[in-house]
């Protein structure tokens, strides 16, 4: 499956079978997580086997059921830390979607465990990502249209359309969709968070997204 694909056949999925990830499929996992970490300067760690963090009234309270592996993202306390995560974090979900495998993006409804995965001093969990068979492919969600997130227009290139179609398939918090991406004439691309909590981690998935859509390098974007 392209990672294009991906994309479009990934959705948030929070019930999950309880049955181990095939070890062929936790290689292949292991491997994305240690390209990103070196790439990133981040301590994604893989959590297998436990089911506690989704054993508490948070996790029930967001329907979670049978969750007992996730991806803790982790990273050296730093500006842009959160940003960071959101990208590189979905190119994790990408990769376990091309897999055969489910996700879900989880903040808040989760109960920490401390004792399985590494935190060092100067840093910090930021989200964690849960990962399984699901029971189910998950559901398409409403989205905004591309005007409203976006300056495309009849004068922007083809592939900005393609980039900001792709940005809006992009998971966010409670699917709050506060971003701005704008084609300058210099033909880079600004891509602004809006007003809301975790939107920082959002813009990263979301310009990870657009990237895949545009097929342009992580130097299209402005500062």
């Amino acid at each position: 499956m392209e990672v294009k694909e991906a994309i479009r056949r990934r959705h948030s999925v929070r019930q999950y079978r309880e049955i181990p990830i095939e070890e062929e499929l936790v290689v292949e996992l292991e491997k994305e997580i240690a390209a990103i970490n070196r790439e990133a300067d981040l301590h994604i760690q893989f959590v297998r086997n436990e089911p506690k963090a989704f054993q508490s009234w948070l996790a029930h309270y967001g329907r979670f059921r049978g969750v007992s592996h996730y991806f803790a993202l982790v990273g050296r306390k730093r500006p842009g830390l959160d940003e960071t995560c959101g990208y590189y974090g979905e190119r994790l979900v990408l990769r376990a979607q091309q897999l055969g495998l489910h996700t879900c993006w989880v903040a808040l409804t989760y109960r920490k465990i401390p004792e399985v995965f590494t935190i060092d001093t100067d840093e910090r969990l930021t989200v964690v990502i849960a990962v399984g068979h699901g029971q189910n492919r998950g559901l398409p969600r409403k989205s905004k249209s591309a005007e409203a997130v976006s300056n495309v227009s009849s004068q922007t290139p083809s592939w900005f359309r393609e980039g900001v179609e792709a940005a809006l398939l992009a998971p966010t918090a409670t699917n709050q969709q506060k971003f701005y991406l704008t084609y300058g004439a210099d033909g880079k691309v600004k891509a602004k968070a809006g007003l809301g909590f975790y939107t920082a981690m959002d813009l990263g998935i979301v310009k990870y997204h657009f990237e895949i859509g545009a097929e342009q390098g992580h130097d299209i974007w402005s500062s």
